[in-house]
């Protein structure tokens, strides 16, 4: 399920009118913001919630892993057994959309469902998870964009409007972290409906980004894709944009 490391670009996206808090179960890693109304009672049920919730969604696809091993392994979208639960489905589904296999979706899936999980406590929710993040808000919200050594990194932003929400968010990068990327961007970050699918496409966009004259065909490919809302992709100082989407300055 991926390996950790410290999500040093948190910083960008932590709006003063949020509670914060982190949820760590072995690789999983999240980021959670809510609205400030809440009561510390209901903060620290939210907390319980999460937690909960993330160790029974590891128990699902850990469990179901031991059943059908290729679902780990396989770098090709994967049809879910009839007895799958709705995390493995959700996977299955997104990784058919991007044409890669189910675990390119597994941060995107876990930020989703947590998230949804918590609009019962409150309108504002941001999950984050490892570069992978799931939005809902009432107000229009700015995510920096992390890109490595590129000249272009944390100099960028996306500006989400909360019509688009709720809204997935997901960075793949050949340059930076430790998930299995066959390309050369520093940052491909997918703007979808769901944040399993923006997971898996940013998986299928990335791998596909080997120069900057793959641009082009990249965001060709992303904007052919159903439920895709927008991509950006960096390599180096090249920057190509495709979508419904606005950037902005840091």
């Amino acid at each position: 399920m991926g390996h950790y490391e410290p999500r040093t670009y948190r910083e960008l996206f932590n709006d003063k009118d949020r509670f914060f808090f982190n949820c760590r179960i072995q690789e999983t890693d999240l980021q959670i913001g809510l609205g400030q109304g809440l009561s510390g009672a209901s903060l620290m049920q939210a907390e319980d919630d999460t937690r909960a919730l993330v160790l029974n969604l590891r128990r699902q696809i850990e469990e179901y892993i031991r059943a059908v091993p290729e679902f780990l392994t396989t770098l090709t979208p994967l049809a879910p057994a009839i007895w799958a639960p709705p995390v493995i489905r959700r996977m299955c589904e997104a990784s058919s959309v991007a044409g890669v296999g189910p675990m390119a979706a597994v941060a995107g899936v876990i930020s989703e469902m947590v998230g949804e999980a918590l609009t019962k406590y409150s309108q504002e929710v941001i999950v984050e998870n490892g570069g992978d993040i799931f939005l809902t808000s009432t107000q229009p919200r700015r995510i920096g964009i992390y890109a490595g050594q590129s000249p272009l990194s944390q100099k960028v932003a996306l500006m989400v409007t909360p019509e688009q929400t709720p809204v997935g968010i997901c960075t793949s990068s050949g340059t930076v972290g430790h998930s299995l990327s066959f390309g050369m961007s520093d940052a491909t970050v997918i703007v979808a409906r769901s944040a399993a699918l923006a997971d898996a496409v940013a998986t299928a966009a990335g791998n596909r980004v080997k120069t900057p004259d793959d641009l082009e065909s990249v965001t060709g490919f992303v904007s052919g894709l159903n439920g895709v809302l927008g991509a950006v992709i960096i390599i180096g100082d090249k920057l190509a944009a495709w979508g419904d989407i606005q950037l902005v300055q840091m």
